[in-house]
């Protein structure tokens, strides 16, 4: 295992099975690991930066080399901030890999920082966070089929945010 720290950045809109997996597996290559809870200008959240860094805190809480904080700005700023000196990303299939690439450069360019990919785990290659909450936000409640994409504990606060007056 590396003594390093890594940012594991994105706006975890809901954590899903997927992240949780790259975080474990993060954690098995670098000393500490921080899941960094970012905002992204062009998604509409569904919950706020502090819901997100609260659910996904319990979720982690067992890891003792994990940390969850949340950042607004650029990546490389905060990546400098909480003294890493590695970004990891998973990769779920090419789109990714094409649209991560051109922003490890820029952070290598522009920040001076290294990026690792983690390719998702084979069950996990199609999980979106987006598509989850499509899915609940259409009535989409079957919880033994979601529950494959997303922790219990997940689902139940989605469900209950689309739930309605």
């Amino acid at each position: 295992m590396s003594t390093s720290t890594a940012i594991f950045p994105g706006s975890f809109d809901p954590i899903t099975n997927g992240h949780l997996d790259i975080i474990k597996r993060a954690g098995d290559v670098f000393s500490k690991v921080v899941v960094a809870v970012g905002q992204n200008p062009e998604k509409v959240d569904v919950f706020t930066p502090e819901e997100r860094v609260e659910m996904i805190s319990e979720l982690v809480s067992e890891m003792s080399h994990v940390s969850v904080a949340s950042y607004s700005g650029l990546t490389i700023d905060f990546a400098r901030q909480a003294g890493a000196t590695v970004i990891v990303r998973g990769i779920r299939d090419s789109s990714d890999l094409r649209d991560e690439l051109q922003a490890a450069n820029t952070n290598l360019i522009v920040g001076g920082i290294e990026t690792v990919f983690l390719m998702a785990s084979e069950q996990f290659a199609l999980t979106s966070s987006t598509f989850i909450k499509q899915i609940v936000s259409m009535g989409g409640k079957e919880s033994a089929r979601l529950s494959t994409l997303v922790p219990d504990s997940i689902l139940k606060k989605l469900q209950s945010k689309f739930a309605g007056p």
